[in-house]
């Protein structure tokens, strides 16, 4: 190796000309590395117990920064508010700075979820939340606030102050709320452009769409309106070169998209679509379904065939994409493909293989059963937890999270309808068990238990965990239909658990528009649903039509079992259905059920008749 020494020695001899911004002489590197140490950048921590005890010591604040690693106004906060001299001087003498990828911490991702992203919350050394803010801050603001509270560090502003609750002993809502909550959500959609609110964002609100759905199914052609212009105006948030689907867009329209695809958008869609296009009998909307799946598979699936996590909105962080997705295909490769996080959560695997499932009911094809098997495979190899239970990543830094065992529980739940294979139901037995254990909301000695908390509560922990309202009536949905399956008490007393968190007032209150979650949970716990039991042999083709047939039905809340008495009973065989020496299907709903369906255009005509 040959050094060039005479150019090593004029970069020694050169360092006391470096403060001053200039060495000629020094490769551009090394040039480049003595400018970065000069100059002074915010010190970001990870999010822990000892950023607090060292806040007590130096007399400091602590300040979260709620990022998403595919959000564009985090970006942009990055690299201007963040970046700007003043800020930093500010922040280095009176802040410890905290950075978390949202998605990487479901606790603080769900307790801050309405401020974000980038979500800024300050508190002071004793973890007293101070101040919460939402979204981009430039950095006039930003300062401002951080020099009223370092004058202040025990004045919470009126926001940041504990709202005390006291929750429900209701197991299902009044009928004066179920009153209100239907009149939300008639009100709150958008009779122009459709989707629900007027103004502001444009979104696939998913518990909107598929109460529409259950109402249109019921005979209210209005609903049908709602669904079909909704489906149809979000069209155009489908990205029609790669596929999958656009967060928003912007506008109060559906033409100003935010490019971002995170999991829990695209899965939730995929579904959607796949429930709308069997209960509505409509191709276009499977079509969808399909464009969605192809996204994933093309994009978002690792070679383990298990499932990433988002992608970003920019191609170059902080710059607005619009134009780069508005190329074809081979015009968008040429510029590069917008990050992928690569990393795999059990969350988000449980979102997407629930999705996936739904896309074989729908279609029959066997290849979105294999891929959504393969996927929950690797999830139950590296990501379970004894008990049931799973972890988030790889390592979980505050885990276990409700999140991950709820959406994996979900997706067990779902495979098991798909296939009838009991395996699948144990498992989401187990899941429900260890979400019981793990994060029952024991709200105080004084009130009864309600709801299920964000992760597992830790003695006099900060910013601790609370009950989040969607996880809330998706536990509801899915302890109440287990309890159809297995007849256990313990699952209905889940399910009455999430519904006093949901009946409260003020939980209620929490939303103006997107009400129908908690109307379709209440629905649920009042209503039993639609049974259908294949009774036969598994290895029998006619059962499998049947099944096949049961699994594609219009139904949207509905029990399906399939009979094999070569494997023993059903766990909540709660008819005695006759051997009738070849395969037949029954159809129980309304306190009665049908008599026998040999074929499956026979078990259709019964389904029909179900409302």
């Amino acid at each position: 190796m040959t050094l060039n020494w005479s150019k090593t020695l004029l970069c020694a001899l050169s360092f006391t000309l470096i403060s001053a911004g200039v060495c000629a002489a020094c490769p551009p590197a090394l040039a480049n590395q003595r400018e970065a140490v000069a100059r002074p950048k915010v010190q970001w921590k990870d999010w822990s117990e000892e950023v607090f005890a060292r806040a007590r010591k130096e007399g400091k604040l602590v300040l979260l920064d709620l990022e998403a690693v595919w959000c564009h106004w985090c970006h942009v906060m990055d690299e201007k508010t963040y970046a700007d001299p003043g800020v930093i001087k500010l922040m280095n003498r009176n802040i410890i700075a905290v950075k978390v990828d949202q998605d990487s911490r479901p606790d603080l991702s769900n307790k801050y979820e309405k401020y974000g992203w980038p979500a800024t919350i300050i508190f002071n050394a004793d973890g007293k939340e101070l101040a919460k803010r939402s979204g981009y801050m430039e950095s006039d603001e930003f300062k401002k606030l951080v020099v009223k509270l370092a004058l202040s560090p025990n004045q919470p502003e009126p926001e940041a102050a504990e709202e005390k609750i006291s929750y429900s002993a209701n197991n299902i809502l009044s009928a004066e709320q179920r009153k209100d909550l239907n009149f939300k959500h008639v009100h709150g959609y958008d009779t122009q452009f459709g989707g629900w609110g007027v103004g502001g964002h444009k979104f696939l609100d998913w518990n909107s769409l598929e109460y529409s759905l259950k109402l249109a199914r019921e005979g209210d052609k209005d609903a049908l309106e709602r669904v079909r212009k909704t489906l149809d105006a979000h069209q155009k948030l489908l990205d029609p070169v790669f596929g999958g689907v656009y967060q928003y867009s912007t506008n109060g329209d559906w033409d100003h998209p935010h490019f971002e695809k995170i999991m829990e958008t695209q899965a939730e869609c995929l579904r959607l679509y796949a429930v709308a296009g069997m209960v509505l009998k409509d191709q276009k909307y499977i079509d969808s379904a399909k464009t969605i799946e192809g996204y994933l598979r093309n994009f978002m699936l690792s070679p383990d065939g298990v499932f990433y996590t988002s992608q970003d909105a920019d191609l170059k962080p902080g710059e607005h994409s619009a134009e780069y997705f508005n190329l074809n295909d081979k015009e968008r490769r040429a510029l590069g493909i917008p990050r992928i996080d690569k990393h795999v959560y059990a969350r988000e695997n449980g979102w997407a293989i629930n999705a996936v499932v739904y896309l074989y009911m729908a279609t029959g094809d066997p290849d979105y059963l294999k891929e959504a098997e393969k996927a929950t495979q690797w999830i139950i190899a590296n990501r379970a937890i004894q008990g049931g239970g799973f972890r988030h990543d790889q390592t979980d830094k505050g885990g276990p999270y409700l999140g991950d065992t709820l959406s994996m529980g979900r997706a067990f739940l779902t495979l098991y309808q798909a296939t009838g294979d009991s395996h699948w139901l144990k498992r989401a037995t187990q899941a429900a068990d260890f979400i019981a254990q793990h994060f029952e909301n024991r709200a105080g000695k004084d009130q009864l238990a309600a709801g299920f908390l964000t992760a597992e509560a830790k003695v006099n922990a900060i910013a601790a965990p609370e009950p989040l309202l969607e996880e809330n009536q998706a536990i509801c949905r899915f302890a109440n239909l287990l309890n159809q399956y297995t007849g256990e008490a313990k699952h209905k007393q889940m399910a009455e658990s999430a519904m006093r968190y949901l009946s409260t007032p003020e939980i209620i209150a929490k939303r103006r528009i997107l009400v129908a979650g908690t109307l379709i949970a209440d629905h649920e716990m009042v209503h039993p649903p639609a049974h259908i039991t294949v009774v036969g042999k598994k290895s029998d083709p006619q059962a499998k039509e049947l099944f096949s047939a049961a699994v594609k039905s219009p139904l949207i809340y509905r029990r399906i079992d399939w009979l094999d008495k070569s494997e023993g009973i059903l766990p909540n065989l709660d008819v005695d259905f006759p051997d009738l020496g070849k395969a037949a299907a029954f159809l129980c709903a309304g306190n009665r059920c049908s008599s026998p369906a040999y074929q499956p255009e026979d078990l259709g005509k019964l389904i029909e008749r179900v409302k």
